[in-house]
């Protein structure tokens, strides 16, 4: 008992440590940019950091109405993307979204949705969230610093076959309560402006 305290205890001061626990973001999610990211930014928008968050979060609730979506083509094959939620939560908001491959050929996905500055390469670390109106990004939320980072968000196999349908989530910093809207960067799946935050 008294080593899980102790153990407990080292993980709770070594993030606060880092300033990365979710009490300690500013409003609307103004964390300082991770230096491993920030050496990947190249767009004019200023950036609210990937907050880090606690491990264990539970899974997102499921969420089935379609808010946006179309179809694209990736990596050769024919896809739909469904964006089926963005709610603010607190302090965090939970995006939901699938993929669905609607062609013939197999979907190589590698780690075109992930974050590989932080070793997020085989999951949706990679997208984000944007604010035009106030000219900020939010990236997801991960656990702990590269390299043993986690992000607070789905994670998949290589490739999607022909019919699969893939659920995806991931959780990041708030926007501020007057923010209703946003951009949401999909990477390789392409941006859908004007997402409803509910």
């Amino acid at each position: 008992m008294r080593k899980q305290i102790a153990l407990t205890l080292t993980l709770v001061a070594g993030l606060t440590g880092c300033g990365m626990l979710p009490a300690q973001l500013a409003s609307g999610g103004e964390e300082k940019q991770p230096q491993q990211a920030t050496a990947q930014q190249s767009d004019a928008t200023r950036e609210s950091a990937a907050p880090t968050v606690a491990a264990g979060q539970s899974a997102p609730p499921e969420q089935t109405e379609v808010i946006a979506g179309r179809e694209v083509k990736a990596g050769g094959a024919d896809l739909l993307v469904q964006i089926t939620g963005l709610r603010r939560q607190g302090r965090v908001a939970t995006l939901t979204w699938t993929v669905t491959n609607k062609g013939e050929t197999r979907w190589e996905m590698t780690s075109s949705l992930g974050d590989t500055p932080l070793g997020l390469g085989l999951t949706v670390g990679g997208v984000s969230l944007v604010d035009s109106a106030n000219g900020k990004r939010y990236r997801v939320a991960y656990t702990g610093k590269y390299p043993s980072a986690k992000c607070v968000c789905s994670d998949y196999d290589v490739f999607t076959e022909p019919g699969e349908e893939l659920p995806l989530h991931a959780t990041f910093a708030a926007p501020p309560a007057d923010v209703t809207k946003v951009n949401v960067d999909l990477r390789t799946l392409g941006v859908f402006t004007d997402v409803p935050v509910s």
